[in-house]
């Protein structure tokens, strides 16, 4: 995909009652490899099918990010996530109180998912979204989606559609105009070792993931 070859299309969407053309759009775009761009509730997420390793590669190229770094995925919820990542007791406790919503678990990589989405690492970051937009878009295509931001590689996160069009134009099929979003980031844990570890800081905070682990001693 070379810029300013065509114009990424833009639709509005409604984010109380996401509208089941727009979407259907969306996830053609997505079951044929292609990207597109949503809202979330934190920035604005550029995704395509985590399951189809040449769509994954695009998202690479279109953020120009090095291919050891790791791609976040978003999934609908704890079954979700169970086909790409093996669950334990710690994350269920977790995906129980904070899913949907700002946390990503860093969990240990099933074989199902292409090792392109992990950057050849072990654990891969997964989030249920707490937002109706990226969860239409999963439940219509039945695959996780990938969640990164919108924005090129060390450079902030577009948070409404004008930035991802400025930025973006032609190299992303569809972008989904849902407003600005509220600019936060979610927390990632890493349970893929015997401690947790907490890797950056977002809405959910350390102690409210420590209470909720230590119920489980």
């Amino acid at each position: 995909m070379v810029k300013g070859t065509y114009m990424s299309t833009v639709l509005k969407v409604n984010l109380n009652q996401p509208n089941p053309n727009v979407i259907s759009q969306a996830v053609d775009i997505i079951r044929e490899g292609g990207l597109v761009a949503y809202p979330t509730d934190t920035v604005y997420g550029l995704g395509t099918n985590a399951l189809n390793p040449q769509a994954v590669r695009k998202i690479f190229t279109v953020k120009r990010r090095p291919l050891d770094q790791p791609l976040p995925v978003a999934v609908l919820g704890r079954m979700m996530a169970a086909d790409v990542a093996y669950i334990d007791e710690r994350a269920s406790q977790l995906m129980n109180l904070f899913w949907p919503g700002a946390l990503t678990l860093v969990l240990l990589k099933k074989p199902r998912l292409p090792l392109v989405v992990t950057g050849g690492h072990v654990g891969v970051g997964v989030r249920a979204p707490n937002h109706r937009v990226p969860l239409a878009l999963i439940a219509s295509a039945r695959v996780p989606l990938i969640a990164t931001s919108v924005n090129k590689h060390d450079s902030l996160p577009c948070v409404d559609a004008q930035e991802v069009l400025k930025h973006f134009d032609g190299e992303v099929d569809l972008i989904l105009d849902g407003g600005t979003c509220n600019a936060t980031v979610s927390t990632v844990l890493d349970l893929t070792g015997a401690s947790p570890v907490l890797l950056r800081q977002g809405s959910v905070t350390r102690k409210r993931i420590e209470d909720a682990l230590s119920a489980l001693k």
